[in-house]
């Protein structure tokens, strides 16, 4: 018996590629049965999103025959075949390693990412409830979970926030004390300014305007946010009631400067102002930067504080691997080697 895995991911393909392979989950349970009307496949499980198609598959006898087939079989879900370069094939035990570093985030677009995780747990949750895993993918598999704990709780692998969301609202928590009480201004409802609005509000954030050129469509996103939407010429005359400004308009000059800013400070007293400008080009004038109580980022300044973490990311990788190799070599150990709980792969005699 060998643990074998052939896939696809955001690394050796581009989406183009990627999506000929994709599988919804209705589809899941149907690729599972004929993976395991294989010959020779006697496990398997599909793991699909939008950066990997991964199937991972207990094989019994020759491990590149049990791999041809499984190429054969995703070739019949695409018009153009399998394309010879992009997908891989591994066999034990670089197969459960990918697993584990998979379920860490280690093999991630963004490093360290936890949603992977989730969906690690579905895609295995859907080949437990078909019938589809046995003693050696479940060992495998719970395994993968509890090194990606490990790895969350023993290293600082997900240290820092890694994206422009993300990192905004890290920025906004270390301004005010809570995000409870602050209200949020969009101006330009393009799809990062959302995330952002969206992260500051999971956290706390009172209320949001959304301006926007098109009122219908900053309607409409307020409606999903629950917010107030604005006439774009009205933004300034609702710009001291807010606490906190996403702007992201495809304006080619800056909607905000220090001429019409600093008189609209008058009447917020000293209350802080946190500006993230994630347009380019940039929607604020990088002089407001010298009025008092004003904060502002552009997307530059939020990228080079994403990449700092991302860099503190990397330099945990070295222990993360030390973890998963130790639990990997522990998962696969023959029973002559004295190990208690590893799983017996002893191939059988040709």
């Amino acid at each position: 018996m060998e643990i074998v895995a052939l896939g696809i991911n955001h690394k050796t393909a581009p989406v183009e590629v990627r999506e000929r392979f994709s599988f919804s989950e209705n589809a899941v349970p149907d690729a599972l049965s004929r993976l395991r009307s294989l010959e020779g496949v006697m496990e398997a499980v599909l793991l699909s999103t939008c950066n990997r198609v991964e199937i991972y598959a207990v094989v019994e006898g020759q491990a590149g025959r049990a791999l041809s087939q499984i190429r054969g079989l995703l070739a019949e879900s695409s018009p153009d075949g399998v394309p010879s370069e992009g997908f891989y094939e591994l066999s034990s035990p670089e197969s459960v390693t990918h697993l584990f570093k998979v379920a860490s985030g280690l093999d991630s677009m963004v490093l360290g990412e936890t949603e992977i995780l989730g969906q690690l747990k579905q895609a295995y949750s859907i080949a437990l409830s078909e019938g589809a895993t046995g003693k050696f993918l479940n060992k495998a598999f719970q395994t993968a979970f509890n090194v990606a704990k490990k790895i969350r709780t023993d290293t600082n692998i997900q240290r820092g926030s890694v994206s422009v969301a993300s990192v905004s609202v890290e920025l906004a928590q270390k301004i005010f004390e809570s995000l409870c009480d602050q209200r949020v201004m969009v101006i330009g409802a393009g799809d990062t300014s959302e995330k952002t609005a969206r992260a500051l509000q999971s956290r706390g954030a009172k209320s949001i305007m959304v301006s926007n050129r098109s009122f219908e469509r900053a309607e409409l996103l307020a409606k999903e946010l629950d917010g107030k939407a604005i006439h774009f010429d009205e933004w300034p005359t609702e710009f001291t009631k807010v606490d906190i400004v996403i702007s992201s308009t495809a304006a080619p000059h800056y909607l905000i400067t220090r001429a019409n800013l600093e008189p609209l400070l008058e009447a917020r007293g000293s209350r802080p102002l946190l500006l993230i400008d994630i347009a380019v080009p940039r929607d604020i004038d990088p002089a407001v930067n010298l009025l008092d109580d004003v904060y502002l980022y552009n997307v530059d300044d939020l990228q080079a504080i994403a990449e700092e973490y991302q860099r503190m990311r990397r330099d945990e990788l070295a222990v993360c691997e030390k973890i998963i190799n130790e639990r990997a070599g522990g998962l696969l150990k023959r029973p002559d080697d004295g190990a208690e709980g590893g799983l017996s792969l002893r191939r059988k005699p040709a």
